[in-house]
């Protein structure tokens, strides 16, 4: 393969996925890929189109139970269905959802798949990214696990190490329950805290199982956490330990919902930020595992206003140049997106105008941010040889 190759996971039935009136729209993704076409970035020269096929039983019940999956198939053709968290006003049932979710985790498969065989370096599916699903049970929006259907594909196809970093603005908790006591998996999550946001989880002091202590490491960040702070806070944890695990391949839920407009949440970055984390992410993807880094999308509920122009950043980042921030939104993506959702603003430049700043994290501060940091880092670095309190670690 060229050593430069980048794997775009896409089918138009990936937008079958739909909930109907709901806050995760498949518009967000057909958004997103009509813009990264019009900015060129599916038509670089080291990116191949792969069309996915839908997981199997077999994928999907390496993570999920046999008879979850029975129901989420009965689900849609019985009105009276309650129970494994389908049927709900976060689940809602629609006709079809077994397939579109298991095509979903077949993206994902397919994703992992290319870069694990190497036929790609990186690999994106921005449809992906559903990691509150649980074993037996629908949560969150999501039916099935894609990101974990996916690293559990790796682990059976002989990946030992692998890292997971989930900068969705929710804790990634069902990643972090299907690998709890693997030593194998690496989960990194960094969110706005449990105390004020779904689902609950993702405190500090969840480090992982008996058997995998120090693989499970929580960032919960206050409201309000900007650019600024969310950059700290990730340079101050998710390097060393990633680091540290020394792991053969990343993969990273990428939710675009800790933007400043989600509606969702209460985080405050930006969509320069965001792109900042993803450059990151690919640096550390380049320097620990020879580049091999699978991307996925996740949450993010302002569908026109952030995450074509935040997925489309990953895109680009993943497959080779980083788009400008100060690149103009093309005339006809902006007229497609206003035809396509009504009345609702279309920005114009692939900006925030809020170039982020690098702060480097300090202990002993009364920052909330500061202390989130120290807090995680006094649970899971010691774990990792690290010392919590010296900022070069």
């Amino acid at each position: 393969m060229a050593d430069e190759t980048t794997a775009v996971v896409w089918d138009s039935a990936l937008l079958d996925y739909d909930m109907g009136d709901h806050p995760l729209n498949p518009v967000r993704v057909e958004l997103t890929m009509a813009l990264a076409r019009e900015l060129g970035v599916l038509d670089r020269p080291n990116v191949r189109m792969v069309t996915p096929r839908p997981a199997s039983e077999t994928d999907l019940t390496r993570v999920h139970r046999a008879d979850y999956l029975d129901a989420v198939r009965l689900a849609p053709i019985d009105p009276f269905f309650t129970g494994w968290g389908l049927n709900t006003p976060d689940n809602p049932v629609f006709d079809g959802m077994h397939d579109a979710s298991a095509r979903i985790c077949g993206a994902s498969i397919a994703a992992a798949e290319a870069v694990w065989t190497g036929a790609a370096r990186r690999a994106v599916n921005v449809s992906g990214g559903l990691h509150h699903a649980l074993p037996a049970r629908a949560a969150g929006f999501c039916v099935y696990n894609d990101p974990a259907v996916a690293i559990a594909w790796l682990l059976d196809h002989g990946a030992q190490r692998i890292a997971y970093v989930d900068v969705d603005v929710h804790h990634g908790d069902g990643v972090q329950v299907a690998f709890y006591n693997d030593p194998r998996v690496l989960t990194v999550s960094l969110h706005e805290t449990p105390l004020a946001l779904f689902p609950g989880t993702g405190f500090a002091d969840e480090i992982g199982g008996p058997d995998a202590e120090g693989t499970a490491v929580n960032v919960p960040l206050p409201p309000g956490t900007g650019d600024a702070g969310w950059l700290r806070a990730f340079h101050a944890v998710v390097p060393s330990v990633v680091r540290a695990f020394a792991p053969e391949i990343i993969i990273s839920q990428c939710g675009a919902d800790a933007h400043v407009l989600d509606p969702l949440a209460d985080l405050k970055l930006s969509v320069d930020g965001q792109r900042a984390a993803y450059v990151a992410i690919r640096a550390l993807a380049d320097e620990l595992c020879d580049g091999r880094w699978v991307a996925t999308g996740g949450g993010g509920y302002a569908l026109v206003e952030v995450v074509p122009r935040a997925w489309t950043h990953l895109l680009a980042v993943a497959s080779g140049e980083p788009i400008d921030p100060r690149t103009r939104t093309p005339a006809g993506w902006r007229e497609f997106a206003a035809r396509r959702c009504p009345g609702v603003p279309v920005p114009e430049t692939m900006s925030d105008g809020v170039p982020p700043v690098l702060e480097q994290w300090s202990p002993g501060t009364t920052d909330p941010v500061d202390r989130a940091i120290q807090a995680t880092r006094t649970a899971v670095f010691p774990l990792h040889g690290l010392d919590p309190h010296d900022p070069r670690d």
